[in-house]
């Protein structure tokens, strides 16, 4: 079998890299949380939290999905993006259809888009739970999240034109 994977471009790569970046921050506040720091909470607003048992659990568990969610999108300027890994048992050395890879990227690039663009306005809402300095400091742990969306969007779009004319080209080769 031909090997699919073509050469993504640098920026592609770089844009795919600060996607799991971005949310370093958020998920490293939110371990705070889980291990007992206040991590620019008041008291009152703490313990209202309950980041205790269950509220740590979630915050652990939510700081993971969101980096694992974020390491996926090195699968769209990596080879395993393209041809699925040979230890995959039964489908290991397939490649990937195109659409099957770009239609959950794009939507999750929508998503995340609506979900932290209103970040940007974090500022001029009140946070009473939060301490002054707290509340600065959680907003700008927060708004490297408002990237995330159009830098997904931009890798995606990346893998589509580099994968769909290479596919499109490889259809029409093999039987």
């Amino acid at each position: 079998m031909v090997c699919m994977t073509s050469t993504p471009p640098r920026w592609a790569v770089r844009a795919a890299h600060l996607c799991a970046l971005v949310t370093l921050p958020t998920g490293i506040w939110r371990l705070l949380l889980a291990a007992g720091h206040t991590a620019g909470y008041t008291d009152a607003g703490y313990a209202a939290m309950d980041f205790s048992g269950w509220g740590a659990g979630y915050v652990l568990d939510l700081s993971l999905l969101s980096e694992a969610a974020a390491l996926l999108t090195l699968g769209l300027v990596r080879p395993w993006g393209e041809v699925l890994p040979r230890w995959i048992p039964l489908l290991g050395g397939r490649p990937l259809p195109r659409l099957a890879v770009v239609v959950p990227a794009a939507l999750g690039a929508v998503v995340l888009t609506v979900l932290w663009t209103p970040l940007v306005s974090w500022w001029a809402l009140p946070h009473p739970d939060l301490t002054a300095y707290g509340s600065v400091v959680v907003g700008l742990l927060y708004l490297p999240l408002v990237a995330w969306g159009p830098l997904l969007a931009a890798v995606t779009v990346s893998y589509h034109r580099r994968v769909g004319g290479r596919q499109a080209a490889a259809s029409i080769i093999t039987p």
